[in-house]
């Protein structure tokens, strides 16, 4: 193409008056070019090309004369340019290939450090949310999808459509008061989630990014903490309050071995008795929640491990056969948590409906029920019975220490309860019955199982 455009450029030249019409010059446009196009190989061949072109021109029109004067002069400038053009060139075309593997690095860099900064923000714990102006969602990583309830849409959906509460939250949040966001579930059944919020671009004009946190690890770490003040008012309670206990029990014993304790006497030894064996069931469920280790999640299948509970529980406690009658749909539902910490909700919540029946213990029923939540798709467990029920002013104050509506209860059954099942990250909530009766509902996080109720 070179050879091309010197035969080209210096018979033009020839052809309209010879070097001095200037058309050489164009020639250094041509060397020029071509020293960029095959950075800088071949510049100095094309420099002596064009001046032995240039050069041979001139012999040429001196020996046939066609012109009536030479530029020998001339045409050696021309020749000394077109090779510092070619030097030039051939710098300059080092400097871009340097400056252009410096492009290509850094666009590698760039490439590995998005690469690496999406799979941090994907495997973190904290859910992320960016979205722009319009409030469409940009990035969604793993965590946040699954806090979510695991919304059908994704990345470039509105952020209405995968949570209404959140959307509304952005929308009425302002940047300057920097006040705390109000706890929300985005479905029903689902965690209790906090939201914070982070603005993007200059002047706060570029998006936000949502930062998302289960309240349950909060919760978590402020039980170890009630665990830990609990474990010592604990051993003061068993140094301070169990050996007078002991002394009085013994000392209760002894009175009624004795022949010479009028009947109207034993009454009240009866009294002592009742109320000495009261205080230490409190004394004891309080060190049980004590002494309670760190739960050691394990995943099995739901109706077989409830299927042998109910069997035990009901021999142990001498239940005629079909008062408790259990149902899980389907079979194949999976939860994940501490078998034993399990077991024990299951204790106290069955064993309350037995206590709390008032009729013949022969009409009692309980019905324990299960699968998978359309909200969430976890799994969850429903503990019903035809007892009583709850009064309705009594409802908040449930799984609180010490409330009980029972002369003979602790208050401590309930609150254990719920204190076990938060240590497992799982959910306890009292559900009213239109029909009577009361209902325990224990949900587990969303594992993404269909649902099926």
């Amino acid at each position: 193409m070179v050879f091309v455009d010197v035969c080209a450029i210096t018979l033009l030249m020839h052809a309209s008056g010879g070097i001095s019409t200037g058309l050489g010059m164009l020639l250094a446009v041509s060397i020029a070019s071509s020293s960029l196009i095959t950075r800088g190989v071949y510049a100095g061949l094309e420099a002596a090309l064009a001046s032995l072109f240039i050069l041979a021109e001139q012999v040429y029109a001196h020996i046939a004369q066609a012109f009536e004067t030479t530029a020998y002069t001339q045409a050696g400038l021309l020749g000394t340019l077109f090779f510092a053009i070619a030097i030039l060139a051939h710098a300059l075309s080092r400097q871009l290939k340097t400056s252009e593997a410096l492009s290509s690095q850094r666009k590698l860099d760039l490439a590995n450090m998005e690469q690496l900064n999406e799979y941090v923000i994907q495997h973190m714990l904290t859910g992320i949310i960016v979205v722009d102006t319009k409030s469409t969602i940009r990035l969604m990583n793993e965590s946040a999808w699954y806090l979510l309830g695991m919304p059908e849409c994704g990345n470039g959906s509105p952020l209405e459509q995968a949570c209404h509460k959140l959307a509304v939250q952005l929308h009425e949040w302002d940047p300057e008061q920097h006040r705390a966001t109000i706890p929300f579930k985005p479905t029903s059944g689902g965690r209790e989630l906090t939201a914070g919020f982070s603005m993007l671009g200059e002047n706060n004009k570029g998006g936000a990014v949502i930062f998302l946190e289960d309240t349950a690890t909060v919760t978590q770490q402020a039980q170890q903490m009630k665990l830990a003040s609990l474990g010592r008012l604990t051993a003061s309670i068993a140094h301070e309050i169990r050996n007078p206990l002991g002394a009085i029990s013994h000392a209760e014993q002894l009175l009624k071995e004795s022949p010479d304790i009028p009947q109207a006497d034993r009454r009240l030894i009866d009294i002592i008795s009742t109320n000495t064996k009261r205080v230490n069931e409190i004394i004891e469920n309080i060190l049980q929640l004590s002494r309670r280790g760190r739960s050691l999640p394990k995943e099995f299948l739901l109706k077989p491990w409830l299927a042998q509970f109910t069997g035990e529980l009901a021999r142990t406690l001498s239940l005629p056969e079909g008062v408790i009658q259990l149902q899980i749909e389907p079979d194949s539902t999976l939860i994940r948590t501490d078998p034993s910490q399990f077991r024990q909700v299951f204790v106290i919540l069955c064993e309350n409906s037995i206590k709390h029946f008032d009729r013949e213990p022969d009409a009692l029923s309980i019905q324990i029920s299960g699968g998978i939540t359309r909200e969430s798709g976890g799994p969850f467990v429903d503990i019903i019975d035809n007892g009583p029920g709850i009064e309705p002013d009594n409802v908040r104050q449930m799984f609180e220490p010490f409330f009980t509506t029972r002369n003979a209860g602790t208050g401590l059954g309930l609150y254990i309860a719920k204190e076990l099942c938060e240590a497992n990250r799982l959910g306890l909530d009292y559900i009213a019955l239109p029909s009577g009766g009361s209902c325990f509902r224990i949900t587990f996080p969303g594992r993404g199982n269909q649902p099926v109720r």
